[in-house]
């Protein structure tokens, strides 16, 4: 059985640091792209990073980009999310992701999803 364990979420202010991690377990990600999703308060699920099975490119949404870094280490089958120059605006549930089929992007409607870790930034 598949998993995805999301952990690094906390309370921080604004312009601190988290790191994110997710850890996968039942079956390799090494030829499956990544990534993390978030929702905030109210709102839908969008998307925040994603990191290639390959030669780890890397695809950020434009609010996070310069802030946010994606990496993998495919030996712990492990994706991070490194978050710097926190926003109150990143308040969110973040979500792991990984993709059902090998070779092939990430899209949510064929992904794993991790139970969520909660990021709150104060202002």
């Amino acid at each position: 059985q598949v998993q995805l364990v999301e952990s690094g979420g906390g309370l921080v202010q604004a312009g601190g640091s988290l790191r994110l991690s997710c850890a996968a377990s039942g079956r390799t990600f090494s030829s499956n792209a990544m990534g993390w999703y978030r929702q905030p308060p109210g709102k839908e699920r969008e998307f925040v990073a994603t990191i290639s099975w390959s030669d780890g490119g890397t695809y950020y949404t434009n609010s996070v980009k310069g802030r946010f870094t994606i990496s993998r280490e495919n030996a712990k089958n492990t994706v991070y999310l490194q978050m710097n120059s926190l926003k109150p605006e990143d308040t969110a549930v973040y979500y792991c992701a990984a993709s059902r089929i090998a070779f092939t992007h990430l899209s949510p409607s064929a992904a794993y999803w991790g139970q969520g870790t909660q990021v709150t930034v104060s202002p």
